[in-house]
Formats: C-alpha cells, structure tokens, sequence
C-alpha cells in the first residue's frame, strides 16, 4: 500500500519499501511486522514495526531526519518532562530507491486526541499545562541545550507577518478575514517575549500529542522545538483544547495577557495556513484548521463583544 502524498515531489513510499529497508540495514528486525500508522503527519511517513518500534520515513529526496533526534537532544531533554517522547533507537542511510535519511524509534503508545472529541478535556488540559511548565523550566546550560538553533515559529510575531497576511487574503470568502486580521494586529502590537531563554515545542498540535484514557500519554515530533517564545506552546489550547477547559490551562501554564494574546493569534496563524494549504489533501488537518478559527474567532467576539 503507497502512502498518499501531501506535497509535489515526494518519494513513493509503501508498507513494502519499509520492509525491504528494514531487511536490508537492520537485519535483526527482519522478521518483525510492519503496518502504516494513520496520521496526519506532513514531513514524515510512519510505519510500527513489531510492537515496540515505529519506522520514520521522510516525505521528500534528501531530507534527513531532524536534528532534535539525531543529535541526542530528546534525550537530554527526557529526564525533565513528565511523559515520554521520542526515542531514537537506529538511523537508516539514503538508498537509490529511497533518497533519505530515515529512523527506527520507539514507539509510544497511546491514541491522537480528535479536537471537540475528547474524553477527559479538564485532565487533559491539567496534564498539557504541566508539560508545558516542566519543559519551559529547563536550564538550558545545565541540559547543554543553550547552544541550539532557535525553533521554527519561536521568534516574533513579526517573522510570521508576511506569511499570515497573505494567508488571510487567501481565505477571503472562507471566513471571516475582517475579524482575522484585527487579531493579528492586535497581537502583533502586543510586547514582545524578554523573559530568560527557554525550551519549546513549537508544534502542539493535536497530532504531536499521545493521550491513553484521556490523559496525556506521551508528546511527539520535535522537529521544530528549540529556544523561542513560550506563546508558541499555547497554540493547543486552541487547536485542541475546547472552551471550557482553557481558563484552567491557562491558569497553570501562568501565560499574562500579552502571552496569552500572542499564542492565540500564532494558532490562528498556523489554522490559516493549513486550510489554505491542506484543504484537498489533508482533511483531518484541514479540520483542525476549521475548529482552530472557529474557536480563536469565537473567543475574540466573546472579549470583544
């Protein structure tokens, strides 16, 4: 089975491509099963190997995994989170049939949570805050962290301008553009992070979070974390987290105003992006991105109104 594709050029990957890699540089794991992992994912295909183990294969020619895996950074940051993440067991090499670089990590278990489907949303949204402080604490000198390179989206509001203005005009007709943009530009005249340096996932989705009876199980694919302003992490409370539960998460993450304001408008941001991007070849982050604005423009025209 080939995995269907989300962006021109990718390589043609299948359940039997993983297999023959795996039979070919690993040997020993031969013999274990592989199956494709439904996910939403767009740099990465997966597939669980055996029960313990997941293959990820990147999308495009040349890429690599990313850094954050290959160069031991989840493991220096594992001991200070309170849920597991990913565990970079095997690196595979680049072949003539598939021209990248791909992995074997472990696998961690648990289900994606379904934005307005959540069992537990109160515990859920406990759990989010308390990862999202122990993270945020981190000594990055201690960790030996303070050297990386800043995380994707982690900057000001300003780097993102461009691309979300554009973005709003795309959707014009689709939504409410108007209500949109007085958003953004509020957030964007808001201060900007001075607080110490610190440690962030940057892409809180709900499909980079791991939940097992309703509570949080695990966060995954750090691709995009590094040093950069906490309001990034606080997208989940729109892209996941419903109404009723934000005022508690928020409390326990300890975001003021500007923070709060900030992480708002970068989950609308990226909501606006998805859908104009993902609309006809991802539907379950196109869906997302649908419950995101409605929830970032519900919860404007209630302050607002």
């Amino acid at each position: 089975m080939q995995a269907p594709k989300l962006h021109a050029g990718e390589i043609d990957i299948s359940t039997g491509l993983a297999a023959r890699l795996i039979a070919d540089q690993f040997p020993d794991w031969a013999g274990l099963p592989v199956s494709p992992v439904s996910s939403a994912g767009t740099e990465c295909v997966l597939y669980r190997l055996g029960d313990d183990l997941v293959i990820r294969l990147p999308r495009r020619p040349g890429e690599s995994l990313d850094a954050i895996l290959t160069q031991g950074v989840l493991a220096r940051l594992a001991p200070f989170l309170p849920v597991p993440v990913p565990a970079l067991i095997a690196e595979g090499r680049p072949t003539a049939q598939y021209p990248a670089s791909w992995g074997v990590l472990r696998w961690v278990d648990g289900d994606t949570p379904v934005e307005g489907h959540l069992a537990e949303p109160a515990l859920l949204a406990a759990d989010l805050a308390a990862f999202l402080t122990a993270q945020w604490k981190i000594d990055l000198s201690k960790a030996g962290l303070a050297d990386r390179p800043p995380a994707y989206r982690g900057g000001p509001l300003t780097e993102r301008h461009e691309f979300t203005i554009d973005a709003i005009e795309q959707l014009r007709g689709v939504i409410d553009t108007d209500a949109a943009r007085a958003i953004w530009d509020h957030a964007a005249r808001l201060p900007r992070w001075d607080g110490p340096e610190t440690w962030i996932h940057a892409d809180l989705m709900p499909g980079n979070v791991v939940t097992r009876n309703g509570r949080l199980a695990g966060v995954i694919d750090f691709g995009a974390a590094g040093p950069g302003d906490p309001s990034q992490d606080l997208i989940v409370a729109w892209m996941l987290l419903p109404e009723s539960a934000r005022p508690a998460f928020r409390r326990a993450t300890g975001a003021d105003d500007a923070t709060w304001l900030r992480g708002r408008a970068r989950a609308l941001s990226m909501a606006l992006g998805h859908l104009d991007y993902y609309s006809e070849t991802n539907p379950v982050i196109a869906d997302n991105a649908r419950y995101t604005i409605g929830e970032v423009l519900a919860d404007y025209h209630g302050i607002s109104g």
